[in-house]
């Protein structure tokens, strides 16, 4: 179970964001005319927020067991004014918005040269009921992945040498893993090399990224002549699999995929809070090299 410590720190970052959030955004509220009543929330946005981001660490697997056994039961003195379960989930999903900002703005990373893209299947229903599912009717996707089909969302993450997330978007399971990368904003503050599996193969795709000053670097086909790459391309494309050990942590350990959503909002609250509890994890998975100054200049046959 998650730490005082550890939920205090966390309350703190997040309602620094909000406290500079909150009236902005009210600032900008455009007004139809109408006069409203100025409801006060016995709840503040970082508590909302806050209570959110550590069921992700909680262990617990569903979130109204988390809610009404644990926070209002044991966690009384960190949340004293706490509103029903259904309220909560209202206003959770209410603060979708701020919860995006402080991923974007306080929980990614930074770029060192070595980057990592891979992108996973995010199952919103187990396959058998992929006719009869309806709360993602027309927005999810039926796809197949290297694991088989899947009825959902795929989940694109850019992450460092050190595990870190530098950036990510959510598609449409159906999505080429190469559109993302063509469009450009999962790449902002990204340069030196990036390393990928052999689905993002594209001569138009490397030379485009090339052009802006970033070496995609990937595997070959087994129907693909053999290229030549420096051995220290050859050694960090070995290493691609720590994406995929991200991508199993924030599935099982964060509760990033799970088939009990009710609404589109309920998913997208739940993926970024996900990713917001895997940034605030102590130990991450990350790769460790020494760049020697002869392992650039040589040459390897990739084969």
């Amino acid at each position: 179970m998650i730490s005082n410590d550890k939920v205090t720190g966390i309350f703190f970052d997040i309602d620094e964001v909000c406290k500079v959030f909150e009236p902005a955004f009210t600032q900008k509220l455009l007004e139809d005319g109408k006069k409203r009543r100025k409801m006060t929330f016995t709840m503040s946005m970082g508590e909302i927020l806050t209570i959110t981001v550590i069921f992700q660490l909680s262990g617990h697997r569903t979130f109204k067991h988390f809610y009404l056994f644990y926070v209002q039961k044991h966690m009384k003195a960190e949340f004293p004014d706490t509103v029903s379960y259904n309220r909560f989930t209202e206003l959770m999903q209410a603060n979708m918005l701020p919860l995006v900002l402080f991923m974007k703005t306080c929980c990614l990373g930074e770029c060192t040269g070595i980057s990592f893209i891979d992108s996973t299947p995010v199952r919103v229903c187990k396959n058998k009921r992929i006719g009869s599912h309806k709360v993602f009717e027309g927005i999810a996707t039926t796809a197949k992945s290297t694991v088989g089909w899947f009825h959902g969302f795929k989940l694109h993450i850019i992450v460092n040498d050190k595990g870190e997330i530098l950036n990510f978007v959510i598609t449409q399971g159906n999505m080429d893993d190469r559109e993302p990368l063509k469009e450009g904003n999962i790449l902002k503050e990204v340069f030196g090399s990036l390393y990928a599996d052999k689905g993002y193969i594209s001569k138009n795709l490397t030379a485009m990224l090339f052009d802006d000053g970033l070496h995609l670097v990937t595997g070959i086909r087994n129907n693909m002549k053999n290229v030549l790459m420096t051995m220290r391309d050859k050694i960090l494309l070995g290493k691609r699999s720590v994406i995929g050990t991200i991508n199993d942590q924030l599935k099982n350990i964060c509760h990033a995929e799970h088939s009990r959503h009710r609404s589109f909002g309920n998913f997208i609250t739940n993926l970024v809070a996900s990713l917001i509890a895997y940034s605030f994890q102590e130990k991450k998975p990350g790769i460790k090299f020494e760049e020697q100054p002869h392992v650039g200049s040589q040459l390897a046959l990739f084969c």
